[in-house]
């Protein structure tokens, strides 16, 4: 087993992600879709909206028939009939005719334009007055406006969002086939580490890590298995790690990934079934001494054991890993968006590292200022307080006030 960092940049680590296949689909009921990522192609099976119709309380008509309609020139209209929620109208409508129609009300044939109601004046039962035009398709939806039959509607490895279920609704769609969500299960390992229900001893400390990953793993879209904490000891961390990879689709050990001696992590990795080391040590700053092992088909990450570096580690790098096997596509919706800004002050980074700083957002004027928040990666309330990461790029050495920024959101 080699004992030092051989790092490697973070976009060859990132490149690693298609040695990864995806996982499995399933289907579920349109209702329970929300957040899940779709697993084939949908085309529409049918015109979306299937007729067309009013988008305004007022009378359909012709719209060349209201061509030049003005107040001091009116154009008048033989009201034909009454268009009925629900229902659709047995007649049709000509030249200088109209009917009365509400907002959602399927427009009759030969109308293709909707007076609103502010601009007709009723003169009797069968007759009104028309005080401004309306072109054809004003103030209605066509037939196949949203999507035509056989048309793409949405791509494998979307993110369902809110909307994408109301077309799927629109169209019918009472279940969908998604992706499964991937099994994460979460291991810390340190003998000083102990369950949040204790009270800490002299040189001991709670187990954070298994809730920030936790959380953070449920925020991207999969399912968190935490498995507890399990102490400085090769046999009990080769036990707990093979039985995580048996029940998971990828596993988080966080602490135990340096060069100490007591640092089993590594050597677990190593001598795994069918394991292969890809990763020991990573161009970035915090998170340096992060492991990535491919056992089987599956990603085992060994983290680091300070909270906010593994925090960092995980939006940096974990996170794109598990949307990869979880079918996400890498311009689908549901990708961390990041956030223009302008730094707020100088700071400092050393060359030959991405450097991760935490920011906080500060909105002055139109644009946002990314004011950074300095401090230790052992340090949770530096994560509490901030609202994004700047990453300082590896050939860079610093960001100085006013620099345009890119805030990725945590």
């Amino acid at each position: 087993m080699e004992s030092f960092f051989k790092v490697t940049e973070l976009a060859r680590v990132l490149d690693y992600r298609n040695r990864f296949p995806r996982i499995g689909t399933e289907s579920v009921m349109l209702s329970q879709a929300l957040a899940r990522v779709l697993a084939a192609d949908l085309a529409a099976e049918e015109d979306l909206p299937p007729f067309s119709r009013a988008t305004m309380d007022g009378f359909a008509v012709q719209g060349a028939s209201t061509f030049g309609a003005s107040e001091a020139n009116p154009a008048f209209f033989t009201v034909k009939g009454e268009v009925d929620m629900g229902e659709a109208p047995d007649f049709s409508i000509g030249p200088g005719e109209a009917a009365r129609i509400p907002t959602g009300g399927m427009l009759p044939a030969g109308s293709d334009a909707v007076v609103m109601i502010e601009y007709a004046e009723i003169l009797d039962e069968e007759t009104i007055e028309v005080t401004r035009s309306a072109a054809p398709g004003q103030n209605i939806v066509r037939q196949g406006e949203d999507y035509r039959s056989g048309e793409p509607v949405l791509p494998k490895g979307r993110w369902l969002r809110a909307q994408e279920m109301g077309v799927l609704a629109a169209l019918g769609r009472t279940s969908v086939q998604v992706f499964r969500q991937p099994l994460v299960g979460i291991i810390s390992t340190g003998d000083e580490v102990v369950s949040i229900d204790r009270m800490p001893g002299p040189g001991q400390i709670r187990d954070i890590n298994s809730y920030t990953l936790s959380g953070q793993v449920a925020e991207a879209g999969a399912k968190p298995v935490r498995l507890g904490v399990v102490a400085d000891a090769y046999k009990e961390l080769y036990r707990s790690c093979a039985a995580a990879l048996e029940k998971s689709d990828m596993v988080l050990i966080s602490g135990g990934s340096s060069v100490g001696v007591r640092d089993f992590t590594l050597q677990v990795f190593s001598d795994l079934p069918e394991a292969e080391v890809l990763v020991h040590g990573l161009t970035i700053s915090p998170g340096k001494p992060t492991i990535l092992a491919r056992v089987g088909q599956k990603a085992v990450w060994g983290l680091p054991g300070h909270a906010v570096s593994a925090m960092i580690v995980f939006s940096a790098v974990v996170r794109p890993f598990l949307q990869h096997i979880g079918g996400l596509s890498n311009d689908s919706a549901g990708q961390v968006r990041r956030l223009p800004a302008r730094m707020a002050r100088n700071v400092a980074s050393a060359p030959g590292r991405v450097d991760f700083i935490r920011v906080r957002l500060e909105k002055k004027g139109d644009s946002l200022l990314a004011e950074p928040i300095l401090g230790k990666s052992g340090l949770i309330h530096t994560m509490v307080r901030a609202d994004g990461l700047v990453a300082v790029g590896m050939n860079e050495e610093g960001l100085e006030k006013g620099d345009r920024v890119e805030v990725i959101p945590i």
